[in-house]
């Protein structure tokens, strides 16, 4: 496995997800666990060992080993409505090794039976960070109009995450609001089911586009180092 092996994923990849989704039952996980492994474990681990020279150049901390970045497909049911014991989607994440991930800026990529993403952000961000955030642009900070100026400046990714409903600083230009308002915010490129993702070159764009977000990975793990000081 590794960089050379990546072969891109398949449309059995697709069909299995696809399949699971219509069947989520261990009687038919367990029947077709074989393609589990095959078609959607197997290109995952090929994609981590071949994207982890690229992550580790972005941070030489961040976390590159398959069995740690790779989600479990299993759920989690005890406090969910929903029962079902398998997800439909499986993703991977390149991060450091956190006591709380989820408070951390994070890389991940993620498979659908219908469509891809990728990108970078905060599963839930602290609100220290964000209120750091805020104050670099009321302060219009040179190292925050940085960044702002390197995410317009690109056509890959887009701004997302949930917003405050009210206006916390009316004062702002919108493009502004787009941080300000968020309770957490991460940066995202969404994509149908392409012939891309069946292809070895899949490598190449992912590393190009969390290149291009690093510089702002590495802002955000300066203001995270802030905070907890």
């Amino acid at each position: 496995m590794g960089k050379d092996q990546f072969q891109g994923f398949s449309t059995e990849t697709i069909r299995f997800l696809a399949d699971l989704r219509a069947n989520n039952n261990k009687e038919w996980f367990e029947e077709n666990r074989v393609r589990y492994k095959q078609h959607l474990m197997e290109p995952l681990q090929d994609m981590v060992l071949a994207l982890s020279p690229y992550m580790q150049s972005i941070d030489l901390f961040i976390e590159a080993n398959p069995k740690r970045c790779i989600s479990r497909i299993n759920r989690d049911t005890r406090f969910s409505k929903d029962k079902s014991p398998y997800r439909a989607n499986m993703w991977v994440s390149f991060k450091r090794n956190y006591k709380d991930w989820k408070t951390e800026p994070v890389f991940f990529f993620e498979l659908f039976p219908d469509y891809y993403r990728y990108g970078m952000g905060f599963y839930s961000i602290p609100k220290e960070t964000l209120y750091e955030i805020r104050g670099l642009i009321d302060g219009q900070d040179k190292a925050f109009l940085n960044i702002h100026s390197l995410y317009k400046g690109q056509e890959t990714f887009s701004l997302e995450g949930e917003k405050y409903k009210r206006i916390l600083n009316p004062d702002l230009p919108d493009e502004w609001k787009e941080w300000y308002q968020r309770k957490d915010i991460y940066f995202v490129c969404n994509k149908n089911v392409d012939e891309r993702l069946f292809r070895p070159d899949l490598i190449q764009e992912l590393a190009d586009g969390f290149g291009t977000l690093a510089p702002i990975y590495h802002f955000f793990l300066n203001l995270r180092s802030l905070g907890a000081r």
